[in-house]
């Protein structure tokens, strides 16, 4: 497997096997809505690429949506299950989605639901949810579980849930599968896994806030155990059944890549 040693260089080189592998492709659906745009899709990446805990220098290799995606992170971590929250506002495409939302005034999902969904939904008691046999786990359920037992393999954080399966409420359903976390050797890595990205709104906020992600859960495990305060960041991986974009856009990525390209050059 091809580790790139920064995220500058690995989203070059996925940008440029976007462009080369990418096929126009019929689309009815775009966001759970009906639409007549063909759609410019690649199905099947995946690349991996070290991190570093230097946030200035992950923003300045990723680029993500920056104020937005600090602020929605800070929502996705907080513990609160928000729907809608507040942050979706100041997403830079929020026009072209605003619609999603059902009459009473939530989304169908949101990341804050499924990380901290013991209580998602719940106005009128203080009952976790419960499984077929268990209740549910959230995100500090990862951070206890890498506690206490470090080299496990079993920190899967799911984001796909077992009431979007077959989708039969018709409505839109989460991009984003799950997340792995493993301990190895000192490193914390993470397993990004993902059935559909939109390259141009969401590729670089989804990789920004997953690492992100990875800094937090280090510092969240820092706090309950010494042993967590001499683990770094490791490699990110992210698999992608379905990256795409509008076929109209694919100009915009044709010049992206030649502005990735002269800044690769350049750093």
């Amino acid at each position: 497997m091809k580790i790139y040693h920064n995220f500058l260089v690995a989203i070059e080189a996925v940008t440029k096997e976007f462009i080369n592998r990418g096929k126009v492709t019929k689309s009815p659906f775009w966001q759970a809505k009906p639409t007549d745009k063909d759609m410019f899709e690649v199905y099947g990446v995946d690349f991996s690429a070290f991190m570093t805990n230097d946030i200035k220098k992950l923003q300045d290799e990723i680029k993500p949506n920056l104020p937005w995606a600090d602020i929605h992170f800070k929502e996705r971590i907080s513990g609160i299950p928000l729907n809608p929250g507040e942050s979706y506002k100041e997403w830079p495409f929020y026009g072209q989605d605003k619609d999603m939302r059902k009459h009473d005034e939530k989304f169908s999902h949101t990341y804050m639901e499924r990380f901290w969904p013991k209580r998602a939904g719940y106005t009128w008691n203080n009952v976790d949810h419960a499984g077929i046999r268990y209740n549910y786990g959230d995100l500090q359920d990862i951070v206890n579980l890498l506690v206490n037992k470090p080299d496990t393999r079993q920190a899967y954080l799911p984001v796909w849930f077992p009431e979007d399966t077959g989708n039969v409420n018709d409505v839109r359903v989460p991009c984003s599968l799950g997340y792995l976390f493993t301990q190895r050797e000192g490193f914390l890595h993470v397993k990004y896994y993902i059935r559909s990205c939109d390259y141009l709104r969401h590729f670089r906020d989804d990789i920004y806030l997953t690492a992100k992600l990875v800094l937090w859960i280090i510092d969240a495990c820092c706090v309950q155990s010494d042993y967590w305060k001499n683990i770094k960041p490791g490699i990110f991986s992210m698999d992608i059944a379905s990256l795409h974009i509008f076929a109209l856009e694919k100009p915009i990525l044709e010049k992206l890549i030649v502005d990735a390209e002269a800044e690769v050059r350049s750093g």
